[in-house]
């Protein structure tokens, strides 16, 4: 189909873990057993793996789609099989189009060059012709914010100045397919953020954009669609929120003692008013709903909630008790569901919801999901921290009356002649 610009048709990437010959005696040995002890690929030897196992997703022109996933879950390698790095043990990838990548810090860069140098030959290196390296040099140094040290040897950038700097030629290069991984991770605030409504830019042109990257709320922001890996295989493929939601079940922080205490948790949602999701502005109205099911009898249960940032420091907590509500009751396989109504006053940024059950008058711990869900949250003045006060600022300037003249004496006077 040609408004394909990707598509992953059962890729799998195969490993071999490190084996070390330190002589000579045991390098002849170890090389004929290779060569003598060829697999077909489909089968693995003792020490081989599987990285990526029938990988499948097609990604059209213009979408912005994000893949998320633990370490160690395959993302880096299928970034690789992208950009030409590698090639896949088997199945097959198809890029439409002339394709960007910048998925190392300073790939391409060379030390002893100067930044304007190196603009130079990293363009060229991604596919510019020099003219279009000429057109483009302007708005690439601007963008980066380093025509002050673009003369500079790049061996004296930091880590984010590298960033900064392979963005904006990566970027510029009005490619295809953009592929683009953590290295927006180690640039300044307001440059993950300027880097973030480029790659929006780009995918609005027309362009697609692979986004690989831990920051889910970067990913939900960013990507209409998502890819969930998990060791290698493909977990979930769908909407970003689905698969945002997808991805936190599968790392939940959840206790045991659910199954041995007669009551359980078995789901915890955020919705708004039109369903579930995880994107919201700061002040929005929220819903979040913990379903909770009994094994046996229950009396006198409470629902604790609380609320953590990004570092899992708890900036609010309550419960259903607290709240006036009758403690909860249940018997031998019923369910039941409580909703907490919240006006999300959070500032911009990731926060994790965690949930509790829990009996007050014998000070019991029944089941516990923390974190439960985790939300992300954007607001329309750039505060920080965990709430929003929403800030409001002016600027009073008083100004000086002039200093009075004082006249010398006999100034101004007319004399007569």
């Amino acid at each position: 189909m040609t408004d394909i610009a990707l598509s992953s048709e059962r890729v799998s990437k195969k490993f071999r873990r490190g084996q070390l010959d330190d002589s000579l005696r045991d390098l002849v040995p170890s090389l004929i057993r290779r060569l003598a002890g060829r697999r077909p690929p489909t089968e693995l030897s003792k020490r081989e793996f599987w990285a990526l196992q029938d990988v499948s997703f097609e990604v059209p022109r213009g979408e912005a789609f994000g893949i998320i996933g633990h370490n160690g879950a395959g993302k880096s390698t299928i970034l690789k099989l992208l950009s030409g790095i590698m090639d896949p043990t088997r199945g097959r990838l198809t890029v439409r189009g002339r394709l960007s990548a910048l998925i190392e810090v300073g790939a391409g860069f060379h030390p002893d060059l100067t930044g304007r140098e190196n603009i130079y030959l990293n363009g060229t290196i991604l596919g510019m012709t020099r003219r279009e390296i000429d057109r483009k040099f302007d708005e690439v140094v601007e963008f980066s914010g380093l025509a002050e040290f673009i003369d500079t040897p790049v061996k004296r950038y930091s880590s984010g100045m590298f960033a900064r700097l392979g963005f904006s030629v990566a970027a510029h290069l009005e490619p295809d397919v953009l592929v683009i991984d953590e290295v927006l991770s180690v640039g300044d605030y307001l440059f993950q953020k300027k880097g973030v409504e480029k790659m929006h830019a780009v995918a609005k042109g027309g362009a697609t954009v692979v986004f690989v990257s831990h920051n889910l709320k970067a990913v939900a922001d960013l990507c209409q669609r998502c890819l969930l890996l998990d060791h290698g295989k493909v977990a979930a493929l769908g909407p970003t929120n689905e698969v945002i939601h997808q991805y936190l079940r599968l790392g939940l922080g959840r206790s045991a003692a659910g199954s041995r205490s007669g009551v359980r948790i078995t789901r915890v949602a955020v919705r708004q008013a039109d369903g579930p999701t995880v994107r919201f502005q700061s002040g929005d109205h929220a819903w979040l709903d913990v379903e909770v099911a009994a094994d046996e009898p229950v009396r006198g249960l409470s629902v604790s909630l609380w609320a953590m940032d990004d570092s899992y420091y708890h900036v609010f907590n309550t419960s259903s008790e607290r709240l006036g509500c009758p403690a909860l009751s249940l018997e031998a396989g019923e369910t039941a569901r409580v909703s907490f109504e919240l006006d999300l006053q959070f500032a911009s940024g990731t926060f994790h919801f965690g949930v509790l059950l829990y009996r007050y008058d014998i000070q019991r711990r029944y089941d516990e999901w923390s974190p439960a869900t985790t939300i992300f949250v954007a607001a329309d003045r750039d505060v920080r921290g965990a709430v929003n006060l929403n800030p409001r600022v002016e600027v009073h300037r008083d100004v000086p009356e002039p200093p009075a003249v004082v006249m010398p004496s006999g100034a101004g006077q007319v004399r007569s002649l």
